[in-house]
């Protein structure tokens, strides 16, 4: 059997199932999506959203990408962004990444001249770190100098989603969303919260957009 029959012969099992307990567990998912959060993860195949918290399908709007960033040249990740605050309303956005990420311990190597698209995404890993250089540096084992950057990367793009015109008028017109940057443990399967921004957070007037600001 190829690798993907299983996962067709898995998809089966799994609605059969769903049908078992709830005939109509289909049914009531063709209506409208109305998640209370977005997720924006990291594509690690080992931190699925909706298996780590036990949610069901249409409690979460979920964005992965590699080292679970805000960029805000990225139309990809600011569309979806955009889309849960103004037309799904979401009321918590979670920036999701994890302790032993990929992404960051590569972004702490030399660059590999044959990953150009790779070396330009994370390059902005590189400068959080040259901004918390010495703090990292300081941690006597590469996995504690990966996992520390990790954390100030998650704390990073939390703030970078108030930099957003998409947040500040939401905080501005509805009082919401809540920002909350999420660390989940490989080793143990625990998330831990490092940052939650409320609409009260005051943005540092360099980022402000002088007709969006919560008055």
């Amino acid at each position: 059997m190829q690798a993907y029959e299983k996962l067709l012969l898995e998809n089966k099992a799994w609605a059969g199932e769903k049908i078992a307990h709830d005939p109509a567990f289909f049914t009531k998912q063709l209506k409208q999506q109305t998640p209370d959060f977005l997720w924006i993860g990291c594509s690690d195949s080992r931190v699925p959203a909706e298996i780590v918290v036990n949610a069901t399908p249409g409690e979460i709007f979920v964005h992965r990408n590699i080292a679970n960033q805000i960029i805000t040249t990225d139309f990809n990740s600011l569309s979806v962004i955009q889309f849960a605050v103004q037309v799904l309303q979401v009321k918590h956005i979670i920036v999701c990444g994890h302790y032993e990420c990929g992404g960051i311990k590569a972004a702490l190597d030399k660059q590999r001249s044959d990953l150009t698209l790779v070396n330009n995404w994370l390059m902005h890993i590189k400068d959080i770190y040259r901004l918390h250089e010495e703090s990292i540096e300081s941690l006597p084992t590469l996995e504690a100098r990966i996992n520390r950057l990790v954390e100030f990367n998650i704390v990073e793009q939390v703030y970078k989603l108030t930099h957003t015109p998409i947040i500040q008028q939401a905080w501005k017109n509805r009082q919401g969303p809540t920002l909350h940057g999420w660390v989940y443990g490989l080793e143990d399967g625990l998330l831990n919260e490092l940052v939650s921004l409320t609409p009260h957070h005051a943005i540092e007037s360099i980022y402000q957009y002088t007709d969006l600001i919560a008055g």
